[in-house]
């Protein structure tokens, strides 16, 4: 096997270190983003690669790449990889669950309370100098969040950690839409109240989308939804660009359809569609929800740990910590050959 790796990405350097002790490693400190052409050129030789969500990996770039065994994702989500194609090809695909919950959750929550009370357009308001007198009794007027009904489509981990803040912290009602129901146990625990799609989008004051990206989430969120929601509601958006259809949010925040939105995450990022950049009742921020030093470094080594755990030597017998496709181990031929 190869003891080449390549690391797609800046990455901290305790990652680096802890890789380089095991193998060759040429890495992108400069974080320069590549083509897939030149994806493809620089992961020839490879048996391994930490990735991010930005590197398309694809049935093409993988019949291109013989050598390489193991695709170790830092995010939870890895909707930049073809599982199905790397499961075909006896390629291993891991992820970063877990270490990023309660920390997105934070974000999430920061997210809601910044759009219901209109932050972003206050410190605008200030930086423009627009404040000339006190005591205005309907300057920029929000929405409460104690005591308000909080709906979250995709009722995961962390959108359990999100409804344990609002129940727990601010004395929210929480209602949720999930594939499934969670069991009584855990429903206790975050008080949360299992409803229809539709009860979900009616009766929410602020909604919160935690739901995995897949074909079938594509636009979950459209003209339709967003015209069942109530006119004083707020939309977040932390999960993935394309749950939400931008262009239907967008005319939505414009006619006053829902009050706001807090958007994380956007359909063709870093692109953004240019009628929400002159939005103002929306809050933007570049998909930084789990975006604190001690969690990113966390989800770096675990992807290092997993890269370590497929591709170093004598490594056979280790299991990789998570999995994305675990079917490739139990393979007759384990991994690539």
């Amino acid at each position: 096997m190869s003891n080449n790796i390549l690391v797609t990405r800046a990455t901290f350097p305790e990652v680096l270190d802890k890789l380089r002790g095991q193998f060759d490693v040429i890495d992108n400190q400069s974080d320069t983003p590549w083509s897939q052409s030149e994806l493809i050129a620089r992961l020839q030789g490879k048996c391994g690669a930490v990735t991010h969500g930005s590197d398309k990996i694809d049935a093409v770039l993988l019949d291109a790449c013989p050598d390489l065994k193991a695709v170790c994702n830092v995010g939870v989500g890895y909707n930049n990889i073809d599982v199905a194609a790397c499961t075909k090809r006896g390629v291993l695909v891991t992820n970063t669950p877990d270490v990023l919950t309660e920390t997105t959750a934070d974000f999430g929550f920061a997210l809601l309370m910044a759009t219901a009370r209109r932050i972003a357009e206050s410190d605008r308001y200030v930086r423009a100098r627009q404040w000339h007198k006190t005591g205005v009794h309907d300057m920029l007027l929000g929405a409460d969040i104690h005591g308000a009904t909080m709906g979250i489509l995709g009722m995961g981990r962390i959108g359990q950690a999100i409804a344990r803040r609002g129940a727990h912290g601010f004395n929210m009602r929480v209602i949720y839409h999930n594939r499934s129901r969670l069991s009584a146990d855990i429903e206790q625990q975050c008080q949360a109240h299992y409803v229809s799609r539709d009860e979900l989008f009616g009766q929410a004051d602020h909604l919160i989308v935690v739901v995995p990206y897949s074909a079938s989430s594509h636009h979950a969120i459209g003209h339709a939804e967003l015209r069942q929601m109530k006119r004083s509601a707020t939309v977040i958006n932390i999960a993935r660009g394309g749950v939400i259809d931008d262009a239907a949010l967008a005319q939505a925040l414009q006619d006053g359809t829902i009050a706001a939105a807090g958007l994380d995450v956007f359909e063709g990022e870093p692109n953004v569609r240019p009628d929400l950049l002159d939005i103002p009742n929306v809050v933007l921020t570049p998909h930084i929800g789990s975006a604190s030093m001690r969690t990113r470094l966390a989800m770096a080594l675990l992807a290092a740990d997993n890269l370590l755990a497929i591709c170093s030597a004598g490594a056979v017998d280790i299991a990789p910590l998570t999995p994305v496709n675990p079917e490739v181990l139990t393979h007759p031929l384990r991994l690539r050959a």
